[in-house]
């Protein structure tokens, strides 16, 4: 299983299976170019206990899972993801040698990882050594997933990380030119990215939860949101030291991101800050009820996932 595998075949669709507290949210997306994308379905299926095969499966025939392209995500529990400086080796020597690099960076041991790699573009005027970013995860992890698809006969073609899936939609969302900051917020933490031309430049984890920043003592609120808003400026202020090439346009927070949050923020950044509302670039008309904004937030990285695009090799 590769993380940020290549296509084998021609579909103009994913179905993205998305662990949810009591079992998978699946969504099916269809792309054309760059034309709006149109979510096909978006449903809750709930996997429980032995039977979870069973259930998996019956969630996936009733999705009409053979018509798509399989994909699902990993949980930030299950993986660990580095920022390499880029090997100077042959393009076959590369595995390897990002193996050696990283073999003191993982918590577990090396042989017992399922790792893939994503490069980090980079302008050749910019004199910047180019780097990656490397997803790394025990096979165990890789194994009882691969296992439980594999049990309901769904033929799982990618495994996602919620980073690339907060991409696909940032991407959705910049200016032409332009670099765009993203911050989502929910039960796992705080997720910061930056994209520019479609492309992942900044992954930044901040430990902060929508339970921390809603906390009924002010006091203890306002630490939370000087907190997270020390973390942001000093990811970002990073960030424009490292890629000085990329103009951040602008800061969007995903759906679920609360009001008094928004205007912290827009108070304190030195960028606009503003919310975002996926029916403003995904049609949704065939699941009305993700209008609402919490709907939103529930289903955002299924959703983020499922607008994988790819190039068909020839």
């Amino acid at each position: 299983m590769r993380f940020f595998s290549k296509a084998k075949k021609e579909k103009d669709a994913w179905l993205v299976f998305a662990p949810m507290p009591q079992g998978m949210a699946l969504a099916t997306m269809r792309r054309h170019g760059a034309s709006t994308p149109v979510l096909l379905g978006c449903v809750e299926a709930v996997l429980e206990g032995q039977g979870a095969d069973d259930a998996l499966a019956r969630a996936a025939r009733s999705r009409n899972a053979a018509r798509f392209r399989c994909s699902t995500l990993l949980a930030p529990s299950d993986y660990q993801l580095l920022t390499l400086e880029a090997p100077n080796v042959p393009q076959d020597e590369l595995k390897t040698a990002v193996r050696w690099r990283m073999k003191d960076m993982l918590d577990f041991h090396v042989d017992d990882a399922t790792f893939d790699v994503m490069a980090i573009p980079v302008e050749r005027a910019s004199g910047r050594t180019p780097s990656m970013f490397v997803v790394a995860a025990r096979n165990s992890v890789i194994r009882q997933r691969q296992e439980l698809f594999f049990g309901a006969g769904i033929d799982l073609e990618v495994i996602e990380i919620p980073e690339t899936a907060q991409r696909n939609v940032s991407a959705l969302l910049e200016q032409d030119g332009r670099g765009l900051a993203m911050l989502s917020i929910g039960p796992q933490g705080g997720l910061l990215t930056v994209t520019y031309q479609g492309e992942l430049y900044l992954a930044r984890r901040i430990d902060v939860t929508p339970a921390v920043l809603d906390e009924g003592d002010a006091d203890r609120r306002h630490a939370a949101l000087d907190r997270l808003m020390l973390e942001v400026q000093r990811s970002l202020d990073h960030f424009e030291r490292q890629f000085g090439f990329v103009s951040i346009s602008k800061m969007v927070l995903a759906p679920g991101c609360s009001e008094s949050l928004l205007n912290y923020l827009s108070s304190n950044m030195y960028m606009p800050v503003v919310q975002c509302n996926l029916a403003e670039v995904i049609d949704l008309s065939a699941v009305p009820e993700l209008q609402d904004s919490a709907q939103q937030a529930q289903y955002f990285f299924a959703l983020g996932a499922a607008l994988r695009q790819e190039v068909i090799a020839p």
